[in-house]
Parts: structure tokens; C-alpha cells; sequence
């Protein structure tokens, strides 16, 4: 597996794969979890080459966001990439990246970008459409694998790739789930015992949601939100940043109970800032992420 630190070795080393059909990327902030892995089998299966990406985006971090507490560990995401498999690491330094001549940004707009994660964290989303460009470039794959529990993050990258024409097929693969239903999320370290338990109350709330839009809530969307708001309302550990119902690929607010739609979910818990979401889609099923085994 080859380790890479530089922009110029990855391009000579995806040069020296021109021949091959495909290669797969897939773009992470390390401190790898089985989400994260679920993304690097898939790519493993449909690709010749794969290439994970570490890096911590410092330009969609907020200013008193958790940039330098991030949780990190780079001798243990290695292991876990050479035992899945992987055939290179892109492991660049933020002046990699953005070396001090920098002055280009990607701009998304509209309610996709400032609404729900976009106006909670202004900027973020022009951080990540900025990064995942410059990887779609340096690394050239034929295919890039997400993960819907960023499901915001996933919609903002199907518009550049849409409006920008670039020739990357987006694999979207479900949300992993503890066996108590949080989602796997870096993140989640950050939590004491008591407030991984009270983490829980995402998934909860969402589920509420969910079972309120199956039956029709008279006052509609309102009333999904009502109820997902009232069952985060109910742990004290935890504190409601926003729920909604949106469309997925717009990300503007449902006026009525359709399909398709996502319910998404963002609180802190203790300092978590953690995220969430049930997608149903448009024949009516629903994407609610896999739950791993406990054994």
C-alpha cells in the first residue's frame, strides 16, 4: 500500500494507472470507523485501484468549531486500509492543499448550502464542494463513495458534479449504525458513558418522525418535526440544533407529506455535535442505515 503525502506523487502514481478501467476514491477525515470501511469494501469490489483519502479539511471548520481536537489516529486508520485492501492513502498537509497562493473556492448557493447544516455552519459546504474538487482532480477516479449519513454533504456533491460536468459516478452507500441505532460518527468519541447513551435520542427521534409520517400527521411536515423535536426535548444531555423535512436533492423544506423526502437531525450531546437522518424515497421505502451486530 502506498502511503502519499504530495499532490505531484499521486498524480504520477494515478498516471502510471492509465491503463487500468477503474479507480475508486474514497474521501475521509481519518479516525476510521466501520462506516468508513463499509465504503472502502464496496470500492474494493468494483474497482482495479482504490484510494482513501485522509485529511481534516481546515476550510469547513468554523472558526470555534473542533478543527484541533478532531479526533486522529493515523497509525491505526494505515492498519485498518492495508488490512481492507487499499492500494494507496492520500495523506496531504493542509499547505499541501492550500498552499499560500491559494485564492480559489467552490461557492455552492441556494437552500441546498445555507439551509439546515449550511446555516448552522456558514461556509462548511463551500469548504467541502472546494476539497472534494481538488480530490476529483488530483486523484481522477471513476467512482467516489459517500456516505448518507451526510446526506446534505451528498446532495451539494451531486450538484458539482452535475453543474460541473465531471466525469465521477457517486456511490452512495447507507448509514452504519451502532446496535442501538447511533450513527457511526468520529465523532462519537467525544462522548462520556452517559452521553453515548443519551446519543441515542437522534435515532429515537428520527424513528418518531418516521412513524408520524407513515400515519399521516394531520398538520403534515409541522407535525413530523413536532414530533421529533419532542423527543429530543426529553433528553437532558442532549440539545436540539435544528429537524426538519426537505427534499433530498434540493434540500428545501416539504410543504406535504410526500415522497421523496429526508427527515434530518442535528444536536449536541455533551460537546458532540452529532447529525442524522431516515431517507424515504421516491417508491415510497425508506433508508433508515444498517445496524451492525453487537458480536
Amino acid at each position: 500500500m502506498d502511503i502519499i503525502t504530495t499532490v505531484r506523487e499521486m498524480q504520477r502514481l494515478r498516471s502510471s494507472w492509465l491503463s487500468l478501467s477503474s479507480v475508486g476514491l474514497v474521501p475521509t477525515m481519518g479516525y476510521l470507523h466501520e462506516g468508513h470501511l463499509s465504503l472502502v469494501r464496496r470500492a474494493r469490489a468494483e474497482n482495479d485501484k482504490v484510494v482513501v483519502s485522509i485529511f481534516v479539511n481546515p476550510i469547513q471548520f468554523g472558526a470555534h468549531e473542533d478543527l484541533e481536537r478532531y479526533p486522529r489516529d493515523l497509525p491505526r486508520d494505515l492498519h485498518l486500509l492495508e488490512e481492507s485492501g487499499v492500494d494507496a492513502v492520500l495523506v496531504p498537509t493542509a499547505s499541501e492543499m492550500y498552499p499560500p497562493t491559494f485564492i480559489t473556492y467552490v461557492e455552492p448557493s441556494g437552500p441546498l448550502a445555507s439551509e439546515a447544516e449550511g446555516a448552522s455552519r456558514p461556509g462548511h459546504f463551500r469548504g467541502v464542494a472546494t476539497v472534494v474538487l481538488k480530490l476529483f482532480n488530483i486523484v481522477q477516479p471513476q467512482r467516489a463513495y459517500f456516505g448518507q449519513k451526510d446526506a446534505q454533504q451528498v446532495a451539494v456533491i451531486k450538484a458539482l458534479v452535475a453543474d460541473l460536468n465531471l466525469p465521477v459516478e457517486l456511490v452512495i452507500m447507507p448509514t452504519v449504525r451502532e446496535p442501538d441505532g447511533l450513527a457511526m460518527s468520529s465523532r462519537n468519541s467525544y462522548l462520556s458513558p452517559e452521553g453515548r447513551r443519551a446519543a441515542t435520542v437522534l435515532y429515537r427521534a428520527l424513528l418518531a418522525g418516521k412513524a408520524a409520517y407513515e400515519q399521516g400527521v394531520s398538520d403534515g411536515p409541522a407535525g413530523v418535526v413536532r414530533v421529533m423535536r419532542e423527543i429530543v426535548a426529553s433528553e437532558p444531555l442532549a440539545r436540539l440544533v435544528y429537524a426538519d423535512v426537505r427534499d433530498p436533492e434540493t434540500f428545501q423544506p416539504l410543504e406535504t407529506l410526500r415522497a421523496p423526502a429526508l427527515l434530518v437531525i442535528a444536536a449536541f450531546v455533551e460537546a458532540a455535535r452529532l447529525i442524522d437522518n431516515v431517507l424515504l424515497r421516491p417508491d415510497g421505502s425508506w433508508e433508515t442505515g444498517l445496524i451492525v451486530s453487537s458480536s
